[in-house]
């Protein structure tokens, strides 16, 4: 290697980067030959709008009045989180078709599958928000920070879904069924989800369960969201909810890397 030629490590780096953005333009395009894969993914958060909107909007009392606003930014982190399930069980699916398989024998970075996977489920997720807010629009939810605030909320989203998709991606990796998968997502999504202040406050709680939700990163990242959308203090939300992120990819993507090369 001459003086001129770049580390070896930022060589890999590239290598990663190149591959994985490759992987995620075949992720995507999936989507587009399978629509009905986008169109099932929307309808489940579209339906939690408008249930919890004119079902439970009239009974629960939230600060500020509107349970509507209220609600949207947890509906936001609900969505984001359900559809980081989809990662284990892509990869789980082409592990069982033999796809990672025929990957292998290609020259491209092995952790380029897992950059890939993560990063279009990501951008699908995106979507999937900008298309929830678009329907809460239409039931009465409004921005009320700014624009620049409501893009910092859509990014939070965003990077709260890539993060637990790590997570998903080691449960695909060590189950490997997608029928196991996809029912042991919603056995930890569930909880974290519903024991947070994603659709009613925290205050109105038992006191034990108190305890766990203001703990939880549901709750943390649904606050900072919340005060990203509507106003109000950002602090210390914001901070907590950034610390869970990368605390979960500082532990998931190392540890997915080492469950990919031993399931491979």
């Amino acid at each position: 290697m001459t003086s001129a030629d770049p580390p070896a490590g930022t060589i890999g780096l590239r290598r990663v980067v190149r591959d994985g953005l490759i992987l995620t333009k075949r992720n995507l395009f999936k989507y587009i030959r399978v629509p009905t894969l986008l169109v099932f993914s929307t309808v489940q958060p579209i339906m939690f709008v408008l249930l919890f909107v004119f079902v439970f909007g009239g009974a629960i009392d939230v600060p500020g009045g509107s349970y509507t606003n209220f609600l949207l930014p947890g509906i936001m982190v609900q969505t984001a989180l359900f559809g980081s399930t989809n990662t284990g069980i892509g990869l789980a699916d082409d592990m069982s078709k033999g796809i990672i398989d025929r990957f292998r024998s290609l020259p491209m970075a092995r952790s380029a599958v897992l950059v890939g996977r993560t990063l279009s489920d990501g951008i699908r997720n995106i979507f999937v928000v900008l298309l929830i807010t678009t329907v809460g629009y239409l039931v009465g939810f409004r921005f009320q920070a700014g624009f620049l605030k409501a893009l910092a909320a859509i990014g939070l989203a965003a990077l709260v879904s890539f993060a637990f998709s790590w997570i998903s991606a080691n449960i695909g990796l060590s189950l490997r069924e997608v029928e196991t998968v996809q029912a042991a997502g919603f056995i930890w999504i569930f909880p974290l989800t519903f024991a947070s202040s994603a659709f009613v406050p925290v205050e109105t709680m038992p006191g034990w369960l108190q305890a766990f939700a203001e703990i939880n990163p549901v709750t943390v990242t649904v606050d900072a969201l919340r005060a990203l959308v509507l106003g109000g203090p950002l602090q210390p939300a914001l901070n907590q909810a950034l610390l869970w992120i990368f605390g979960i990819l500082a532990v998931f993507i190392p540890l997915g890397v080492r469950n990919y090369r031993r399931a491979v």
